[in-house]
């Protein structure tokens, strides 16, 4: 009955690779907004409050890139849902030679050769969102929390 009075800590995994430029800086700005003034524009900000899990060099499971992809914002007409297709998280590096479009392919192929990803993938599983391969989905999945803090969401 009082459940609703609860907060719970919103989790956040990064599966991370620290080869990947991009996923290095994204596991930095997520070590920062647990200890620093978040924003960091503003000194007098408090630091976020979610649980890390930092999962390195390890691709996500089959299933765990069901929920990851149905996270991603779609790109179909309005309206319409559509979950993106399990490529989308396959790098363009020249090692890569297959691209498979099941869940169990990608997590084979990444398994056998980690420059297959797109690293870093970020997932909020407490607010359903996630970013693939970039800072700027890392900082958007940040200032929705920042929101939520600050009542604003």
């Amino acid at each position: 009955m009082f459940r609703a009075f609860t907060r719970s800590i919103p989790e956040i995994s990064i599966f991370h690779n620290p080869s990947s430029p991009a996923s290095t800086n994204a596991l930095k700005l997520l070590r920062s907004a647990l200890s620093s003034p978040y924003p960091p524009s503003k000194p007098s900000a408090r630091p976020l409050d979610y649980n890390l899990e930092v999962i390195e060099n390890k691709p996500p499971t089959s299933d765990q890139l069901r929920t990851i992809l149905s996270y991603l914002p779609s790109k179909a007409p309005s309206g319409q849902t559509q979950t993106p297709s399990p490529d989308v998280l396959l790098s363009a590096h020249p090692t890569v030679d297959s691209r498979p479009t099941s869940y169990e392919g990608v997590v084979q192929l990444a398994s056998q050769n980690p420059n297959a990803l797109k690293w870093p993938i970020v997932v909020d599983w407490h607010n359903g969102r996630a970013a693939i391969g970039d800072v700027e989905g890392v900082k958007s999945i940040l200032e929705e929390l920042r929101k939520k803090r600050d009542g604003e969401a």
